[in-house]
């Protein structure tokens, strides 16, 4: 697959799980805007079978290196970020795992489980991005216990592989000259942002400010009953030079950190 294939496959499914993604693209190009993805997230487990490398392969095969690590100790997890090795106008990747051996027995027996659900020839297959949730019907009584230790987890357990969130390159917008602009226009059009750390995470500084709607929530049949459910979110990014006149490329930790946490079930209640 082109990485045009491959974008249009994910932000197909993605506004499937995410209808007020569509709604704010349109937004922006109601207002003479063209927009532009900055990158897309993924979130899987560290299990051999399925971590970053796993979901990596498809971006790999389409010209994609690996250009950054991050790690993220209080939310114990770990993330790569990929960036295509000729088109530097294609999106960038980030994708990040769970530390399992840092959770629970019952946690990482639990992830155990659904991974070992997975028929093999799906676990060889490059395409994991794509596949969404691979396990059985969630239960309602495991997703809770999951979300006690971690919402990473428990979110992964009822959306499983597929697009976290899409990025607008707000750099590359006509009508917006930052992103404090970006964040009124959404607040005055209805949406609700992610404020932990702060409405904008990360500084002209730092070289990247980041901000995020709050996931869309959907409901999700488990098997003891239907319960709303977050399901994925859409970001904002603004990059500013380097010393060499560039735009930094690269992400914050501190700030994908708080970025996270767009898809907590406890901001959606706050």
């Amino acid at each position: 697959m082109t990485t045009t294939e491959i974008f249009n496959k994910l932000w197909n499914e993605y506004t499937d799980r995410t209808p007020s993604a569509q709604k704010i693209k349109d937004l922006f190009t109601d207002k003479g805007n063209t927009v532009y993805n900055d990158h897309v997230a993924f979130r899987t487990f560290d299990d051999s079978r399925v971590n970053i490398d796993v979901l990596a392969k498809p971006f790999i095969k389409a010209g994609y290196v690996a250009c950054g690590e991050y790690t993220f100790e209080s939310k114990k997890l770990f993330a790569k970020h990929f960036e295509h090795a000729t088109d530097k106008n294609a999106p960038r990747v980030f994708i990040s795992q769970l530390k399992t051996a840092e959770f629970s027995y019952e946690l990482q027996g639990a992830v155990k489980k659904m991974i070992d659900s997975i028929p093999v020839d799906v676990l060889a297959s490059d395409d994991l991005v794509f596949k969404g949730r691979l396990w059985e019907q969630p239960s309602f009584e495991i997703y809770k216990e999951l979300q006690a230790e971690t919402e990473y987890a428990a979110w992964l357990y009822v959306n499983g592989f597929c697009a976290n969130h899409f990025t607008v390159d707000v750099n590359k917008l006509n009508t917006f000259g930052s992103l404090e602009e970006v964040n009124t226009f959404l607040k005055e059009n209805g949406f609700k942002m992610n404020t932990s750390g702060g409405e904008i995470k990360g500084t002209p500084v730092q070289m990247l400010e980041q901000s995020s709607v709050l996931a869309d929530k959907v409901p999700i049949e488990f098997k003891e009953t239907t319960e709303e459910i977050t399901s994925c979110y859409y970001e904002f990014a603004f990059r500013h030079p380097m010393e060499n006149g560039e735009l930094y490329s690269g992400f914050i930790a501190g700030s994908a950190d708080k970025i996270f946490e767009s898809t907590d079930m406890v901001l959606q209640e706050a």
